[in-house]
């Protein structure tokens, strides 16, 4: 992934600048490495791969080099994908990115991987982000830094139901790990 990383990087610099609120796309394809014993894309490399989508939007959108010149970087919160159908072997497909959303702590987006305009997989993540020096960044600072108004940037219901349903307790509480009598997950 970091070959890919870095080419797409130096590939996002070059190519047509964005908005924060346009839909990136990405065009990729599906590499011997990325394949499962099954033969399609391993559900593993969704993810890593939706971050391509993510640095391509934050590069062309100019938002990168103003995060990294004040030591600003995002990290992710929470992850969710549905598959439709499986991309297979050397199959070429395009990574859709845009910003659904905001809230007073976190950036909601959403990332679709279709195929001839049809979906094959969608995601919704939800980031945070954080300062090198430690802390986090709160979304007004990060606006303010990117000169953006997010007020209207409002996430869709469902999407603030999603990352309450599926929040964790915060780094500074306990989280510990115990199955419930009559759970059925274990």
């Amino acid at each position: 992934m970091i070959f890919r990383t870095v080419i797409h990087m130096i590939r996002s610099q070059f190519a047509s600048r964005l908005g924060l609120r346009d839909v990136g796309r990405v065009r990729l394809i599906v590499l011997p490495t990325d394949l499962d014993v099954l033969g399609h894309m391993n559900n593993g490399i969704y993810f890593s791969l939706m971050d391509l989508g993510r640095l391509d939007l934050l590069v062309r959108a100019g938002a990168w080099k103003k995060l990294s010149a004040v030591g600003f970087y995002p990290v992710m919160a929470n992850e969710t994908i549905s598959f439709r159908k499986s991309l297979g072997p050397w199959q070429r497909f395009v990574l859709e990115t845009r910003v659904v959303g905001v809230d007073d702590r976190a950036v909601y987006v959403e990332q679709r991987f279709t195929v001839e305009g049809e979906i094959y997989a969608s995601a919704m993540t939800r980031a945070r982000f954080v300062k090198k020096s430690g802390g986090t960044v709160s979304v007004a600072e990060l606006a303010e830094l990117l000169g953006h108004d997010v007020s209207d940037l409002i996430p869709p219901i469902w999407v603030s139901e999603w990352a309450d349903h599926v929040a964790l307790p915060s780094t500074r509480q306990a989280a510990p790990s115990q199955w419930g009598e009559g759970d059925n997950r274990s």
